[in-house]
C-alpha cells in the first residue's frame, strides 16, 4: 500500500514539474482544479475571448463614437459592466478594447467617470448591507447570521487585494456602521 502511494505521489511530482499546462491527468489524478472558497464547485466553465484582437469586418463603428457613447452611459450612472452588456446587445461591439485599442475601465478612468470603489466590492458590500438589515429585523435567523460573516470576508479579502493593486488607498477599511454609505 505504502509502495503504491509512493510510486504515485512521484508520478505526480514528476508529471506537474514536467508539464506547464494548468489541468494534467496523471494515473486518474487531477492536478490544478481549484475549488471555491465558500461551496463545493470545482467548476472550469468560463467565457472564451476571440482569438483574433481586431475588430469583426463587419462592425463598422468611428471609436470616437463608441467613445462618447460610453461617456454618455458611465454619466447616467451604468456601471461598466452593464455598459459593456448595452454595447454587446445593443451595438454589436463584442469587444470595447477591439475598437478602442484600450479597455472600457481604461476609458472611463481617463475621463474620470470610473466607479470609485471596484464593481464586485460594490455589490458585496451591498449583499451585506441588505443581510444585516435582514438581521435586525430577524435576530434569530442564524443561517444569514452566517451567510453575513461569509460575505464580510469575502469584502476583506477583496479590499486586501485592491489595497495591494493599488485600486483602493492602503487606509481603506470596510466598517460594517459605515458601509450603508458606501452604496447610499
Amino acid at each position: 500500500w505504502t509502495c503504491w502511494l509512493a510510486a504515485a505521489v512521484v508520478a505526480v511530482t514528476a508529471a506537474a514539474s514536467s508539464s506547464s499546462s494548468s489541468r494534467q491527468h496523471v494515473q486518474g489524478f487531477e492536478l490544478g482544479k481549484m475549488g471555491r472558497v465558500y461551496g463545493n464547485g470545482k467548476g472550469i466553465s468560463s467565457s472564451a475571448l476571440p482569438y483574433k484582437r481586431t475588430p469583426p469586418s463587419w462592425l463598422n463603428v468611428n471609436p470616437t463614437e463608441v467613445e462618447e457613447q460610453i461617456c454618455k452611459l458611465a454619466k447616467k450612472g451604468l456601471t461598466p459592466s452593464q455598459i459593456g452588456v448595452i454595447l454587446r446587445d445593443s451595438h454589436g461591439i463584442a469587444q470595447v478594447k477591439a475598437v478602442l485599442g484600450q479597455k472600457l475601465f481604461r476609458l472611463l478612468k481617463k475621463n474620470g467617470l470610473a466607479p470609485e470603489l471596484p464593481e464586485d466590492l460594490y455589490f458585496l458590500i451591498k449583499k451585506a448591507v441588505s443581510v444585516r438589515k435582514h438581521l435586525e429585523r430577524n435576530r434569530r435567523d442564524k443561517d444569514s447570521k452566517y451567510r453575513l460573516i461569509l460575505v464580510e470576508s469575502r469584502i476583506h479579502r477583496l479590499a486586501r487585494y485592491y489595497k495591494r493593486t493599488k485600486h483602493l488607498p492602503p487606509n481603506w477599511k470596510y466598517e460594517s456602521s459605515t458601509a450603508s454609505t458606501l452604496v447610499a
